[in-house]
């Protein structure tokens, strides 16, 4: 398994909880945080809303899928430049021309046809 599915793997898995966590998200704000009743206030216990730990979350895996995408695409050059060609490694080109030439194909002459003259 080489870096580049490694990569490709966690950014499918940073794409769904992307997805979830906006999904999740009221579009008016209030969300999943009016759910728990008070819509504005915080739970009990001195824990932070839910609508901050959901943009706060929705802020971490954005910034996360643009940091794999940018990871993956330099795992990806770093792959392909280890199947360049092997003219590119040094060898010369006068190694891969052959010293004599393939014969022409002998093609029929192109006479005129006899005709018969009366």
């Amino acid at each position: 398994m080489n870096t580049f599915t490694i990569f490709l793997v966690l950014i499918i898995i940073v794409s769904i909880l992307l997805m979830l966590v906006i999904m999740v998200q009221n579009p008016k704000g209030g969300g999943l945080s009016s759910s728990f009743g008070g819509g504005g206030t915080q739970v009990a216990g001195g824990v932070k809303k839910t609508g901050d730990f959901l943009d706060k979350s929705t802020w971490t895996l954005a910034t996360l899928l643009i940091v794999l995408i940018l990871l993956s695409n330099i795992s990806l050059k770093d792959n392909y430049a280890q199947s360049e060609s092997k003219l590119l490694e040094g060898n010369s080109i006068e190694n891969t021309i052959p010293d004599t030439l393939p014969e022409p194909i002998a093609t029929p002459d192109a006479e005129t046809p006899a005709t018969d003259s009366e």
